[in-house]
């Protein structure tokens, strides 16, 4: 304060001068500011885009300075790049994931204009551009280290022996780059030897010559993820070699087996993360040579792999240094969980999610020994009960994340443990649970709480939801789903105590109304929010959400009957964030449709079973949005517009769902949960 006003004082005569002598030419404050003080003003702004916008139109020399400052650039169109580029001289990172049609054309134009300053492209929801542009980017941005070609499924080995003239690439992602074989990751593997990160995943034409050449060749190789490939022993041994890898994936990695482990002689001393998911073919008997030559790991994910028994265990007591097990979907024994206790004493992170065969003797035993756990998934581990959750919680007192969705064999009372024993708790997921008002009360201890998930759990209501709004005020998501219990009561309590807000779900809260609209208009970081099936929610609250909640880049509101066109034209006008739009069921018509145009971050459409659609209209609106890239329409219009229309729209990057339900009748949550259950036994 005291420094504020020393400047204001020396100011004011300066300021008192000019006005003076200025003969009546005007006069800025903003001028006193020097180019750091702006840029450190920058830097401390929001992420939202507009603000950034904002700033820049208070003056000309912010005009200017903003955009010296700028360092990424997120263009929502990639027509308008040759007129943005100019402007933006500085910028290093280039992100296109907003642009779904990026052509030669465009890489051209940005390997001119921003040439060796480019650092980073990230190009993995773009399509249309071929070799020819990338050949662009790497002879003209000589510093280009990080490139993202995911989902580029249509690049051929030509394309990848243009990127391999990047002779400065560190990280490059091809996944799912589909067309791509040994041959063009041979020529990458050749140009680009300063690698560091290379993802083929779903590269599935590369085999053990491509990858074979990437680890002879790129020395300094830390991260390969090579899942789904069909590699075999072959490369194994060469990839293990590599003096620093430290991360590699090899999940669904078919062509690996037993045997093709049993020849690993070499250790890669390294590795310290390692995932070797849904490889059917290997047993304890493989893993086991691999733990015999990766000694320091300190990550091992093996998901929906073979069974965890006592010979599995066995084999994980070789790596000292772990800390990290995931066993997602594999059957498992308490022989097998008591030996991890016992072996692995070190864990902070263990998920047995889905894991068939968890029981409360094998998880009491497991507990005895871990006291150092921060995270645990014990997701649709159906057969434990309170028995489990005590020593869990008496145990592993410092947990930081604790995920038991359908743990439905669970009491409530156990859940009043968790907030008497865990109050370090930061993630807590109890989605289709017993836990009851005092469940609530006792969690809202944990004061450190930002994620609390509680969908399907029938038996809470605005009572124990309040201890939550009153203790956890830095609460960010939050997941009511199908809780029928909570009314605008509750949704008060947490609104007016969680300020912080950034996800809500009040989907099918059947006593939800526009004034729980009303109250989360308050909270300014509110960014997704999903309401489907709340039947007295209108247009009016709509509008309250739109003006008050300026980063919502995600609405859900189908089965809301009574939102229609009325709300759509405040959304136009606030929500200029918004990039995926849910109005299945609604009463919005083509007019507001139509308004949704306006809103050029929007890229995601839902619109089934709009009664007030007609067939021109929804022409109009799709080719009004310039940015969408995904639509969900029912499989009636597919014959009511012109082909042409689709063609077009498609040229411009955008995918069509198409989808034949017809209208459904609104379950209740407890009769949608019984049918739910049915489905899963």
């Amino acid at each position: 304060m005291k420094k504020a006003k020393q400047f204001q004082f020396q100011v004011q005569p300066l300021i008192n001068n000019n006005n003076n002598n200025n003969n009546g030419l005007s006069f800025s404050y903003f001028d006193l500011l020097s180019e750091e003080i702006v840029f450190t003003i920058l830097d401390l702004l929001t992420p939202n885009p507009l603000d950034k916008k904002s700033f820049s139109l208070v003056c000309k020399n912010f005009y200017f300075l903003e955009s010296k400052h700028r360092r990424i650039l997120k263009p929502l169109r990639s027509e308008y790049l040759p007129k943005v580029l100019p402007r933006y001289p500085h910028v290093t990172h280039m992100d296109l994931t907003l642009c779904p049609r990026v052509t030669d054309a465009t890489l051209t134009n940005i390997a001119s204009a921003c040439n060796s300053n480019l650092v980073s492209i990230d190009l993995s929801m773009s399509k249309f551009f071929t070799g020819v542009g990338l050949l662009n980017l790497a002879v003209k941005c000589e510093n280009l280290v990080e490139l993202d070609l995911t989902n580029a499924t249509e690049l051929k080995d030509s394309a990848a022996a243009m990127v391999a003239e990047a002779r400065n690439l560190e990280r490059l992602w091809m996944r799912r780059c589909k067309m791509v074989t040994d041959m063009g990751v041979g020529c990458i593997a050749v140009g680009c030897r300063k690698l560091k990160l290379l993802s083929l995943k779903w590269c599935v034409r590369v085999g053990d010559l491509g990858v074979g050449l990437i680890a002879v060749k790129c020395k300094d190789i830390r991260s390969l993820d090579l899942s789904y490939l069909p590699i075999s022993d072959k490369c194994l041994p060469s990839i293990l070699n590599l003096q620093y890898l430290e991360d590699l994936a090899l999940v669904g990695c078919l062509g690996i087996d037993d045997n093709s482990l049993a020849v690993l002689k070499n250790g890669c001393k390294s590795l310290k993360k390692l995932d070797m998911s849904s490889c059917e073919k290997i047993t304890h008997i493989g893993l086991s040579s691999v733990f015999s030559c990766t000694i320091c790991l300190e990550q091992v994910t093996l998901a929906n792999g073979c069974s965890v028994n006592l010979d599995l265990a066995d084999s994980l007591n070789k790596l000292s240094k772990l800390h990290s097990i995931k066993l997602d979907g594999c059957p498992v024994t308490c022989a097998g969980l008591g030996a991890i206790g016992d072996w692995c004493v070190s864990l902070k992170e263990l998920s047995l999610s889905k894991c068939s065969g968890v029981t409360d003797e094998g998880l009491t035993y497991l507990f005895t020994k871990q006291k150092d756990l921060r995270i645990l998934d014990i997701t649709c581990c159906r057969k434990i009960t309170d028995v489990s959750i005590s020593h869990i919680t008496s145990s592993c007192t410092d947990l930081s994340s604790l995920k038991m969705e359908s743990c439905t064999l669970v009491p409530r009372e156990a859940f009043i443990l968790i907030g008497q024993r865990c109050h370090s708790l930061e993630e807590l997921d109890l989605t289709e649970n017993e836990i009851d008002d005092e469940g609530l009360k006792s969690i809202s201890i944990c004061s450190k709480l930002s994620s609390l998930k509680l969908g399907l759990c029938l038996n809470i209501t605005d009572e124990g939801l309040a201890h939550i709004g009153m203790s956890c005020v830095g609460l960010k998501e939050l997941d009511l789903y199908r809780c029928t219990g909570i009314t605008d009561s509750g949704i008060l309590a947490i609104a007016g105590g969680c300020p912080g807000l950034e996800m809500i779900n009040i989907a099918y809260c059947k006593e939800i109304t526009d004034n729980s609209l009303l109250l989360f208009s308050k909270c300014a970081q509110l960014n997704t929010i999903e309401c489907r099936g709340c039947p007295h929610i209108t247009s009016l609250g709509l509008a309250a959400i739109a003006a008050g909640c300026k980063q919502l880049t995600k609405l859900d509101i189908k089965k809301c009957y009574k939102i229609d066109d009325a709300g759509m034209i405040p959304l136009a006008h606030f929500s200029q964030n918004l990039k995926q739009i849910n109005l299945s069921y609604s009463l919005v018509t083509d007019v507001g449709l139509l308004s949704l145009a306006s809103i050029s971050c929007l890229q995601t459409l839902t619109i089934l079973h709009l009664k007030g659609l007609t067939p021109s209209g929804l022409a109009a609106a799709l080719l009004a949005c310039g940015g969408l890239t995904k639509v969900k329409l029912h499989a009636s219009f597919k014959s009511l517009l012109p082909q042409a229309i689709f063609e077009h729209l498609e040229a411009r990057g955008c995918l069509f769902l198409w989808r034949e339900k017809e209208f459904q009748a609104e379950l209740d949550s407890k009769c949608w949960k019984l049918q739910l259950e049915d489905t899963m036994q």
